[in-house]
């Protein structure tokens, strides 16, 4: 993904301990900039089966950074990141990629299963997106940043971009649902990209680079 790329496991190397592409695409849209060698878990051949069985978005985000990192021996960012609608008390929440408990499910699916459950409540449905990153050493230091993004659900889906919950997941300041944005426009204003920007100034030091 970088030109020249130094030796797996040099410290300008970063994993991004994630198989789903959508993430994979935004998490390498946010952290080209930092000019080192990103790598995928399936650059390594490496597909590990980390349970998310935390109890809150920190918890998870460590056990999967902690898990590539010290399966890779490579500096790992992870996240979790969860849907919370005031309607529903906060779900999904961190069940949000597990709102219907089975192994082959799509995202329509989980879509339309949400907006069921809506049905009848009073609009606007405010909601907001929550992400927490963790960085993990291979030494078993671990650092977190959280990012928020408010919004509301809407009813139908809209939108050709993004994944997951993105399509009914309006922006009401610009009118726009995060799947209407192109990537640097998502980029500027989700709850992954927050997190990531807080996150940069701790990635920078840990990489050797100049702050």
């Amino acid at each position: 993904m970088h030109s020249n790329p130094p030796k797996v496991g040099q410290p300008s190397s970063l994993l991004i301990a994630t198989h789903n592409p959508g993430k994979r695409r935004e998490m390498v849209a946010l952290l080209q900039d930092l000019g080192v060698h990103l790598i995928t878990p399936d650059e390594l051949g490496l597909r590990l089966s980390v349970e998310e069985t935390g109890a809150t978005y920190a918890h998870n985000a460590a056990l999967k950074a902690f898990s590539y990192a010290h399966a890779s021996g490579i500096l790992t960012i992870a996240d979790d990141t969860g849907l919370e609608v005031d309607a529903l008390d906060g779900l999904p929440g961190i069940r949000s990629a597990r709102l219907i408990a089975s192994a082959h499910v799509t995202d329509a699916q989980r879509r339309k299963v949400l907006l069921e459950r809506l049905k009848g409540k009073p609009r606007p449905w405010k909601a907001h997106f929550r992400c927490v990153v963790a960085l993990a050493t291979p030494g078993g230091e671990v650092f977190f940043y959280e990012g928020v993004c408010p919004g509301e659900i809407v009813p139908r889906p809209r939108g050709r971009h993004g994944f997951g919950y993105d399509p009914i997941f309006l922006l009401p300041s610009i009118g726009l649902t995060m799947a209407e944005l192109d990537m640097a426009q998502k980029n500027q204003l989700s709850h992954r990209a927050i997190a990531v920007r807080a996150a940069k100034a701790k990635l920078k030091e840990l990489l050797g680079l100049q702050l």
